[in-house]
């Protein structure tokens, strides 16, 4: 009987032993060794990222204007920048806290990082049968919209018989080929072709046929999204994701200052996808790592299933346009070319900046780290896993 009881109660230590720890409110930390990291190798890595701290002007406003998509056709900013801070960072390993550097609890904007979290509340309308399966049109859940600018105006984004063909998969993947102007932002616009002229006169891609990055389109998912949730967009993830992983409540997701629409009578503002122009999420690096973890446990937070497991496979499969990109904004290592010092089954949530929410199932590891130059990624990556301990 005492051997039996013993026996009961060394497995029932060992299965708590090897369940996975999720952070409360409070973030328990453990030291590198505690986690099989080297602490010599670990703080490299960070001066590495310190070293190699973007050389685009703090001043983020100021610092679209002077690139590249500051000199696009359409280019002004119509959402609020941040002046951010500095470069800064997280290391997460089996779910616990060793180490951060620069200001964690800084919130700031994170760019492209934006999409991960439009299509997780896309998956989420998924999970409830809001939309049906992600290959059905877009056009079969939502109708006409009323934007509330100078004058309401009913606009329908899904009219023509191209976009009629588009799919939510197409939306999430990039491969839509939409045409149109929203937000006055229109579709060519961004990144645009060297001949506009062909460009603009051109027949559209049969949807899901060709990749493009793109934020006219990405915005147009948040707004389908809006349409099917019926209720603004970041309330959504605040209560069916953000308080249930117990992120701070520091963070906010915005539009732009003409993405306005009447739903059901009230005002709302539909969020930017992708924050090229501005806007998008605003986030510390602190909320980012609990968002990484969400992905590294398969969606899973403690006894609750926030979002569905097979939506996060789904999310982590190659396009078939584009075999590095999954749904927005899951970039793939399959091939080892993104980051290739790490493991093919890593993945990472990324944004200009650089941001970089760094998911690694293979080693059990999340790292965050921001303002960082993007050629950089790949050495303080290699770094990172330089100090875990085989």
């Amino acid at each position: 009987m005492r051997y039996a009881l013993t026996l009961l109660l060394t497995a029932a230590t060992s299965a708590a032993a090897q369940q996975p720890y999720f952070p409360g409110r409070e973030w328990e930390r453990r030291t590198p060794a505690q986690v099989r990291m080297d602490a010599a190798r670990l703080d490299q890595a960070i001066a590495f990222a310190r070293a190699n701290e973007s050389a685009a002007p703090r001043d983020l406003e100021h610092a679209h204007r002077i690139s590249p998509f500051g000199r696009e056709p359409f280019s002004e900013p119509v959402g609020p920048y941040r002046t951010r801070g500095d470069v800064a960072g997280i290391v997460v390993r089996h779910g616990y806290l060793v180490a951060e550097w620069g200001d964690p609890h800084r919130v700031d904007n994170t760019f492209s990082v934006t999409k991960s979290f439009l299509s997780t509340v896309v998956g989420l309308a998924a999970g409830r049968k809001l939309i049906g399966s992600v290959h059905d049109p877009v056009a079969e859940a939502v109708g006409p919209v009323v934007v509330a600018g100078e004058r309401m105006a009913v606009v329908d984004l899904f009219e023509s018989e191209h976009a009629r063909r588009i799919t939510w998969d197409h939306l999430l993947r990039q491969t839509s080929d939409w045409k149109g102007t929203l937000w006055g932002k229109p579709d060519w616009a961004d990144r645009p072709a060297q001949d506009l002229a062909a460009e603009m006169a051109r027949e559209r891609h049969e949807p899901g046929s060709v990749y493009e990055y793109n934020d006219t389109r990405v915005n147009l998912l948040a707004l389908a999204a809006l349409q099917v949730w019926r209720r603004p967009l970041p309330a959504v993830l605040r209560e069916l994701v953000m308080e249930p992983i117990d992120a701070s409540r520091t963070w906010q997701w915005l539009g732009y200052d003409n993405s306005w629409v009447i739903l059901d009578g009230e005002r709302v503002q539909s969020v930017s996808g992708g924050a090229h122009w501005g806007g998008g999420m605003l986030i510390s690096a602190r909320d980012q790592a609990r968002f990484g973890l969400l992905t590294l446990r398969n969606g899973r937070w403690r006894d609750r299933q926030i979002l569905s497991a097979e939506w996060l496979r789904m999310a982590r499969t190659p396009t078939p346009a584009q075999p590095p990109y999954g749904f927005m904004n899951f970039f793939l290592n399959h091939d080892r070319k993104l980051l290739p010092s790490a493991p093919a089954d890593a993945f990472a949530h990324l944004g200009a900046g650089t941001n970089a929410i760094y998911v690694d199932p293979v080693n059990d590891l999340v790292v965050v780290v921001r303002w960082i130059e993007r050629k950089a990624l790949d050495g303080f990556i290699e770094r990172v896993l330089a100090a875990i301990e085989r």
